[in-house]
């Protein structure tokens, strides 16, 4: 008890010590293994597409339904973490995740696939709805976006992780030694985090009251802020995806014909993001959240322009020009969550995450339609429309005083 009661009266973790070390590295971690766990399926849907005589846009299903139960279980994991706790909350969920990739790497039919990455989802919902809360409650407010940033750094990397190893182990062995190797690193990097995560020192628990969880879910769209940036999430997140879903398609036939190893390599333009959040964040710090966030998405915007060029360098330089441009968006963006949403963080991040992760399934999915019907430019002009309207949304975002962040008071 006596040191629960110290432990609360801490200060917030600033920059440099022992604490921000070992929160930064278990967030790293975490983050390398939710988005291993959630992409490792993307490099191989082709692969998916013929060994079980199912179409590109069915393939992407494997994908579409964790990204989908993932928004699903963010309304409930959110909530549940600012009643019980946001370190038991990821600790749990991310280990189960990891062990139900390896049930998914046994699973011999295509909807038992589709099911264990449906749960796949659901579990890595606990870590995605709290991690962000964890660090706007414990970080010091002024290396926040720092942290948020070395935080989705770990997202970039776990991302590329999962899709390197995926395409070139797939490659070599097959995508059933693929996933399962996935998960046993997951399990790992889960035992790591548990181990090395200090507990929260400002957690204060509230009510699972149905009538208390309406009023805040009021609260939050009632700010003119946290909507817009919930629309971001949809957006940024969909055009990201589902650019990334169909470049293996279109670089497997004429002309291209590249190797499946290849296609998980293309995925090394995600280090570009390792390094644009933590200084998208140091960035906003300067300049002002709107303009560094106008600027990330008007870069990615560049790159997806790039990419209907036919020569393989350029369509990988818009690759490389797009990738980094998405995550500083995402960075900025998650950080302007935690500092709009006065009451209830947890359950603002769940929100903004559900969004982000609709936005992955539904434009996802969507975009196999484009691909099959109109081809990659067909897939440019939906994209650049979703990020058009990511552009208007940001500038207006912008243009909102600060003073308007915080909620009136009742």
């Amino acid at each position: 008890m006596k040191t629960k009661v110290s432990r609360s009266r801490s200060p917030y973790i600033v920059r440099g010590t022992t604490d921000f070390i070992k929160v930064t590295a278990a967030m790293f971690s975490a983050g390398l293994a939710t988005f291993a766990l959630l992409y490792c399926v993307q490099p191989i849907l082709p692969i998916l597409s013929h060994d079980f005589g199912i179409s590109p846009a069915s393939s992407s299903l494997s994908l579409s339904v964790s990204t989908a139960m993932l928004a699903v279980g963010l309304l409930f994991t959110g909530p549940i973490s600012d009643a019980v706790g946001r370190k038991p909350v990821m600790v749990v969920t991310l280990m189960l995740a990891a062990t139900l990739t390896i049930a998914c790497s046994l699973t011999t039919s295509w909807h038992g696939i589709l099911i264990m990455r449906a749960l796949v989802g659901l579990a890595l919902s606990g870590v995605a709805a709290v991690a962000m809360t964890y660090l706007s409650e414990e970080i010091d407010p002024m290396f926040v976006a720092f942290a948020m940033g070395l935080y989705i750094s770990g997202n970039s990397i776990g991302g590329m992780s999962g899709r390197l190893i995926s395409g070139v182990m797939t490659d070599l062995f097959s995508w059933r030694i693929t996933l399962g190797s996935i998960g046993c690193i997951a399990l790992i990097a889960a035992i790591v985090f548990w181990r090395i995560l200090p507990p929260s020192g400002h957690f204060r628990a509230s009510s699972l009251r149905p009538r208390t969880l309406l009023i805040n879910f009021r609260l939050h769209w009632h700010d003119r802020g946290l909507p817009l940036l919930f629309a971001e999430g949809f957006l940024l997140m969909g055009a990201f995806v589902t650019l990334f879903n169909y470049i293996g398609y279109r670089l497997m036939q004429p002309p291209y014909h590249i190797s499946q190893a290849f296609i998980g390599l293309l995925s090394l333009v995600y280090l570009t993001g390792t390094l644009s959040s933590p200084k998208a964040g140091s960035l906003s710090v300067k300049y002002g959240r709107g303009p560094v966030f106008i600027s990330s998405v008007a870069l990615m915007l560049l790159g997806l322009c790039i990419s209907l060029f036919s020569s393989i360098w350029l369509i990988f330089i818009g690759m490389l020009i797009f990738t980094p441009g998405f995550f500083a968006a995402h960075s900025i963006a998650s950080s302007w969550i935690g500092h709009r949403a006065k009451r209830a963080k947890g359950q603002a991040s769940a929100l903004y995450l559900f969004f982000y992760y609709v936005g992955s399934s539904i434009a996802g999915t969507l975009g196999g339609y484009f691909w099959h019907n109109y081809g990659w430019s067909g897939l440019v002009i939906f994209l650049a429309g979703m990020l058009l309207c990511a552009l208007f949304i940001g500038r207006y975002l912008a243009r909102l005083p600060e003073a308007l962040a915080k909620p009136k008071s009742r």
